[in-house]
């Protein structure tokens, strides 16, 4: 990469794609082993290779069940690419850095903006390689030539999902304003990621549908014939060679690609103007309210509010709950759908508990970890486990909204089922908290908006204690139900 970019011409839109690729590689690398990762790549492949050997004498015609299951797999993967686009668009805008060198050097702004563009995608493929390719490649090589046309497939993907995740972005930005845009934008790459998975469980409530997303997917597809001829059969023979679909999807996609950058070059701008405000339309005036609104009477409860303030005002804690909130809806929507609740009521004890073990462990580490004057703390004339336990109860209370959703599910029916999935709900969650605040290295509040890299160890000790209650909770509801 150092060595394409050192050829390269310096501002030129080559470079700038090359130079933005490379950041982007460097900061999914950080903190991985390159090691590790090369010994997983080769037995990817060597999978691969077992695969293709396997698949050697059977015909890979374009029938319609391989057509549709090519389009539902297509649909499928560019949510998640467009879910990664929108991540990107929004790191590219505020978290850049070099957005200000780069618009005040002699290059147009169009150029910036379509190298920016090109490197998100470029990324998208890079990563989705990784993840197809090992099993396609050998295949293609060993009897079916034909499977050469999903790195296109692939290609068109992403340039699609790129431009819709840069308009997401900028959509986000004009309606929520800059303050806003990260935890909005961070909600709805929460709801892509999370949407066809949500919409085949609502399909799947009918009597014996029960399948995954994708599965559901094809099976909608094909009851309703989808996807076996005209527009949505293009994905299905694009990935089996056809060159006519091939040009037909890579050149719709380019026309896309380039008609984004000339479209959005001036809402890019405009938005990464606007994102960098950080002041209020109040900022610069006197405060016409009274100075003492900002504490309270007593430790506990002056620093049960600031940590409930921090926390809800963090954009990646919002991103975390949703997230959350996202995956935990199908299961209450399968237990409501179900005929007999009692195979499913202990189901959901489980899960409630584990999960608000992880929901608040996770807020625990922001409250207690990752305290930003932690020597202020340490030298204040307080009782410093006073004020770890209201660190505690802040991340208690913000988890309560999440802790309450399925014994809600199970109280329909078995109410005194809720009742004891809420305690254990309750006591998983306080458990969960106590380790993180006896074991956790603190660290940097911001660490937590780059990925939780708390300390292992503790993870597993959270994991099990809340799964051991859970095991206890989902054992006395299937006794009760």
């Amino acid at each position: 990469m150092n060595a394409l970019i050192r050829r390269a011409a310096p501002g030129r839109f080559p470079w700038l794609v090359l130079h933005e690729l490379r950041v982007a590689l460097r900061a999914r690398a950080r903190g991985r082993s390159t090691v590790v990762a090369a010994i997983v790549l080769a037995l990817y492949f060597g999978l691969g290779l077992l695969t293709a050997y396997a698949l050697r004498g059977v015909a890979l015609t374009p029938s319609a069940a391989l057509l549709t299951a090519v389009l539902a797999a297509t649909i499928v993967i560019t949510s998640f690419m467009t879910t990664q686009a929108v991540l990107a668009s929004q790191r590219t805008l505020f978290d850049g850095g070099d957005l200000d060198l780069l618009l005040s050097a002699p290059i147009p702004p169009r150029t910036v903006v379509l190298a920016k563009l090109t490197a998100i995608a470029a990324s998208i493929v890079l990563t989705f390689a990784a993840l197809v390719l090992p099993i396609v490649l050998p295949t293609a090589l060993l009897g079916h030539p034909g499977l050469f046309g999903v790195p296109a497939l692939l290609v068109a993907m992403a340039l699609v999902a790129a431009c819709l995740g840069l308009a997401i972005t900028l959509v986000v930005v004009r309606i929520a304003g800059p303050r806003a845009a990260r935890t909005v934008g961070q909600i709805v790459a929460a709801l892509l990621a999370g949407a066809i998975f949500l919409v085949s469980q609502i399909i799947s409530q009918h009597p014996g549908a029960r399948r995954s997303g994708g599965v559901t997917l094809y099976e909608w597809f094909s009851a309703h014939h989808v996807g076996t001829d005209g527009i949505g059969a293009l994905p299905g023979r694009a990935a089996l060679g056809d060159p006519l679909a091939i040009l037909t999807l890579l050149g719709g996609a380019l026309a896309l690609f380039a008609l984004a950058g000339y479209a959005l070059d001036r809402g890019f701008l405009r938005s990464y103007q606007m994102g960098g405000v950080r002041l209020s339309p109040r900022a610069g005036r006197a405060s016409s309210r009274a100075i003492t609104r900002h504490f309270r009477a007593g430790l506990f409860a002056t620093m049960f509010a600031k940590e409930w303030r921090l926390l809800a005002r963090d954009p990646a804690l919002a991103f975390q709950i949703v997230l959350r909130l996202i995956y935990l809806a199908p299961f209450v929507l399968v237990s409501l759908g179900h005929d007999g609740g009692a195979p499913v009521a202990p189901t959901l004890a489980f899960i409630s508990v584990v999960g608000a073990g992880q929901v608040v462990g996770s807020l625990a580490w922001i409250a207690i970890s990752g305290e930003d004057a932690p020597d202020l703390l340490a030298v204040a004339p307080i009782d410093r486990r006073q004020a770890e336990r209201a660190k505690l109860a802040s991340a208690l209370a913000m988890a309560a909204p999440i802790a309450l959703l399925l014994p809600a599910a199970i109280a329909v029916f078995t109410p005194l089922g809720a009742m004891v999935t809420l305690v254990f709900t309750a006591f998983g969650g306080a458990m969960a908290g106590l380790i993180e605040l006896k074991w956790q290295k603190p660290m940097k509040r911001s660490a937590f908006l780059r990925r939780r890299s708390g300390s292992l160890l503790t993870g597993a000790l959270t994991f099990l204690v809340t799964g051991l209650a859970g095991l206890m909770a989902g054992a006395i509801v299937w006794l009760l139900a």
